[in-house]
């Protein structure tokens, strides 16, 4: 297990501070029954939230893998209203706190069209949270299918990070970006796209196949 990139610099200043509250109370007794424990829970579960497991992809050409780690709670067919402007399928799935952050790429392709939007903070199982909510959006496209997918913020998420680039040339599985403390993603497929998951899946980010498509 690695810890992510985003998450390192956060874990060595909390250290660190820790240790500078220690030196300057003499580690006294406040420092050892409050202090310590408090930080020592912070610390722990910023080494948690901002893990990333190590695994091994099976990527075959046709699978639509799902983007992170989490539960899927919404299967629809719904307007998608900013770069479409047609009916897709709908597929969302929503990251606890206690889940795997890193988000990855469904498909290869290439990066046709990004936008970030400023937006609220509402809780990511919201339904408005898809259009309302701060959100980036992605839409990748191979030769046998586009795909956009949105990372949404939530009410704990307060920072949206893409490393997409338009017309980057991307693998499915690869790292695209990272959400801080809870959110979900959103996945907008064309109609026909076969669905595999179901409602209240939980999913493996990189291994659990979402949907199939021909090619």
């Amino acid at each position: 297990m690695n810890i992510h990139k985003e998450g390192r610099g956060l874990i060595k200043n909390s250290i660190f501070l820790l240790l500078l509250i220690g030196i300057i109370s003499g580690f006294n007794d406040a420092f050892t029954s409050f202090t310590l424990p408090i930080f020592s829970f912070f610390i722990l579960f910023f080494i948690w939230f901002f893990r990333v497991p190590k695994r091994n992809f099976n990527i075959v050409e046709g699978n639509i893998y799902a983007p992170c780690d989490g539960k899927v709670v919404v299967i629809e067919e719904t307007l998608e209203n900013e770069f479409f402007k047609d009916n897709r399928i709908q597929v969302s799935i929503f990251m606890s706190p206690l889940n795997v952050h890193n988000n990855l790429y469904p498909i290869n392709g290439a990066i046709e069209y990004i936008k970030y939007h400023p937006g609220k903070f509402l809780f990511a199982w919201n339904p408005k949270s898809s259009t309302d909510n701060e959100r980036n959006t992605v839409v990748i496209k191979n030769s046998n299918i586009e795909i956009l997918y949105r990372q949404i913020a939530g009410a704990l998420a307060r920072r949206i990070i893409c490393y997409s680039k338009v017309n980057k040339d991307i693998t499915a599985c690869q790292e695209l970006g990272f959400i801080k403390f809870g959110s979900r993603v959103d996945l907008f497929l064309p109609i026909g796209t076969k669905i595999i998951s179901n409602l209240n899946d939980k999913t493996e980010g990189g291994k659990t196949i979402i949907g199939t498509y021909n090619n």
